[in-house]
């Protein structure tokens, strides 16, 4: 005998419908599955975006392989040690919490089960302003109150809750309606749907404009737009559509992994070796081969003279550097390239790595330090590309929220300081009016920026000078970043993020011109960041299945997305005390008094109109 859920017995008839269905869809799913077994794919570099692309295709089904031309995984995601220190190469700090479990469940685990521990920041950052003023950003309501109510008074803080609603709208319609979609042709964004949406985000204003409107002195606004960095951009020529990162942080937290941003990719390594995946590490790749037609890849050959043959060609490397040396330069790929590296790209930066024998209680996990001149800082990045007279920059201190990164009574510190770019790719004289030149000094340079660091640091904090205690130092500049991960100028971010660089005029994540070849990465859909990243590889890898007729494995977690923060399903069975009954609008009756105007006005006009309309036809008859 069968029993439903309250325990009264059922037929077993009725069940038979319930088994025929789970059986026909485990025969649908097999039968694409052996669509994908025996197909190879080779994922060329093992950044954030490679790594979870090989693990979603092997989950599909496919032999993969991943080729990475470091000795290390993650790309610049990835860690540097000396004597005990540790550093984050690039990334340290967490945000956008549920892409990452997006991903990991989509690979039917967890971070917790993978034995990923994040480690929530007390305080978002704190940013210290010239005239020896700071501001905390938390998620902490009460605190920001405080603070936004001691510069713009109450009416401040009713500003700022408008803001927050406004990036709310810029946070969630972007998740839902751009970093789960693909943007394959320019149709996409003229979907009616979709250009309602797209009004919705602002994005033909800028960040700095948008902040105008709701903060009105100069220190907030500037409080809220810095984070724009992190793409690479100045907060006077980002879309608004970018306040959702700021948004993120205030609403959702600021996260670190303990033991380095690193343990999540290495964690979704495990997962995708325990897939099948096979990592190549030290294996540079020379290019892609193609097709006798050249229409089609076919696989790559390794630096070494290896030839490797796939079904499927991912590449992970920076885009501009494939079009420009790893795809056959045919004459329309080479056009192609060349269109690639005249976009523009995000800046680079000049990182120091910092080994201090004590530790400075002053500085706190995340730091900024803004210029004085906030604009000119920015326009000598972006629009001169070279290193400000006064630069803003952000500095780390990872032992601070984790005590592993340093020895006992010393500190970590990581000091990132924006910088232009290089004005051409390597190996192409096709220089731009502006740029980082190559042939300049650049150990002068690099002492300009630690000087300013190290005397700006002190002032505004009011520690000793940090030199006194470094015990060695690490440095990145825009040529090491260049030669470590091959990005295009030494860009950090990859492409830049202006209105004509995204969705469907960004490059697209299938390869142009050449069947059976995709990107994923920063300089793709959806675009750059470690969560974008991992959003940008199963988009990836959707449109690879899709192309080859595989059954999306994960399908069936779409509906838990999209109902993780939906609330309580509404249906007979709900409790009346979770049961959704908005409440009753009255509208003002001045407000229906206006409608009426309109209303009326409209049709007076509309009746006025088409007799007079008919009037000029004939007459112009």
């Amino acid at each position: 005998m069968n029993y439903d859920r309250e325990g009264q017995p059922v037929a077993a008839l009725v069940w038979f419908p319930v088994l025929a269905g789970e059986i026909a869809e485990r025969i649908v799913w097999k039968h694409h599955l052996s669509r994908a077994i025996g197909k190879r794919a080779i994922v060329v570099g093992a950044g954030a975006g490679g790594i979870a692309t090989a693990a979603r295709l092997a989950k599909a089904g496919f032999s993969v392989t991943v080729l990475e031309k470091n000795s290390f995984t993650g790309g610049r995601c990835s860690l540097i040690f000396h004597e005990g220190h540790r550093f984050d190469q690039g990334p340290s700090l967490l945000l956008l919490p549920k892409l990452f479990q997006e991903a990991f469940r989509d690979l039917d685990t967890s971070l917790e089960a993978e034995g990923v521990e994040l480690l929530r920041c007390p305080t978002n950052y704190k940013v210290w302003f010239a005239d020896g003023e700071s501001f905390e950003l938390s998620t902490d309501l009460a605190r920001m109150k405080t603070q936004i109510e001691r510069w713009e008074g109450k009416d401040g803080f009713h500003r700022y809750l408008d803001w927050l609603r406004e990036a709310h709208q810029h946070y969630e319609l972007s998740v839902s309606e751009v970093l789960h979609r693909n943007f394959t042709s320019f149709w996409n964004l003229i979907v009616p749907h979709f250009v309602l949406t797209g009004l919705k985000l602002h994005p033909l204003h800028r960040v700095w404009g948008r902040a105008q409107k709701y903060f009105w002195t100069e220190r907030l606004r500037r409080v809220f737009t810095f984070a724009t960095m992190y793409m690479g951009m100045s907060p006077f020529d980002a879309p608004a559509t970018y306040s959702l990162l700021q948004y993120t942080e205030l609403a959702e937290g600021i996260w670190y992994p303990r033991g380095g941003f690193h343990a999540v990719l290495a964690a979704l390594v495990r997962v995708g070796e325990r897939l099948g995946v096979e990592y190549r590490l030290n294996t540079p790749v020379r290019q892609v081969l193609v097709s006798p037609d050249g229409k089609k890849a076919r696989g790559v050959q390794l630096e070494a003279g290896e030839i490797l043959e796939a079904d499927v060609v991912v590449v992970n490397a920076d885009l501009v550097y494939a079009y420009s040396n790893l795809f056959p330069q045919t004459p329309k790929m080479q056009s192609y390239g060349k269109s690639l590296r005249k976009k523009d790209g995000s800046c680079s930066s000049i990182s120091f790595y910092w080994s201090l024998d004590r530790t400075v209680p002053e500085l706190q996990t995340h730091n900024i330090f803004l210029a004085d001149e906030y604009r000119e800082s920015f326009d000598a990045i972006f629009d001169r590309q070279s290193l400000p007279k006064e630069p803003s920059f952000y500095v780390n201190v990872p032992s601070r929220i984790d005590a592993s990164a340093a020895p006992e009574g010393r500190d970590s510190v990581v000091v990132l300081v924006p910088v232009g770019h290089l004005p051409e790719s390597k190996g192409f004289s096709e220089p731009k009016s502006a740029g980082m030149p190559r042939d300049q000094d650049w150990p002068a340079l690099v002492d300009r920026a630690r000087r300013a660091v190290l005397s700006t640091v002190s002032a505004r904090t009011g520690c000793e000078s940090l030199d006194k205690f470094i015990t060695h130092e690490i440095i990145n500049d825009p040529a090491a970043w260049e030669d470590k991960f091959n990005l295009d100028k030494g860009s950090i971010l990859g492409l830049g993020h202006g209105f004509f660089n995204v969705l469907a005029f960004r490059p697209a994540t299938r390869a142009k011109g050449l069947a059976n070849a995709y990107l994923v990465g920063a300089s793709t859909h959806p675009g750059t960041g470690v969560p974008i990243a991992l959003a940008g590889a199963k988009i990836t890898a959707e449109q690879i299945l899709d192309d080859l007729g595989v059954m999306v494995p994960w399908q069936g977690n779409a509906a838990v997305d999209l109902d993780m923060d939906r609330g309580v399903p509404q249906n007979e069975k709900t409790n009346p005390l979770d049961r959704i009954q908005p409440g009753v609008s009255q509208v003002p009756a001045l407000r229906v008094v206006l409608y009426i105007y309109v209303l009326v006005s409209m049709l007076w006009i509309l009746w006025y109109w088409y007799p007079m309309r008919k009037t000029l036809l004939v007459s112009g008859a």
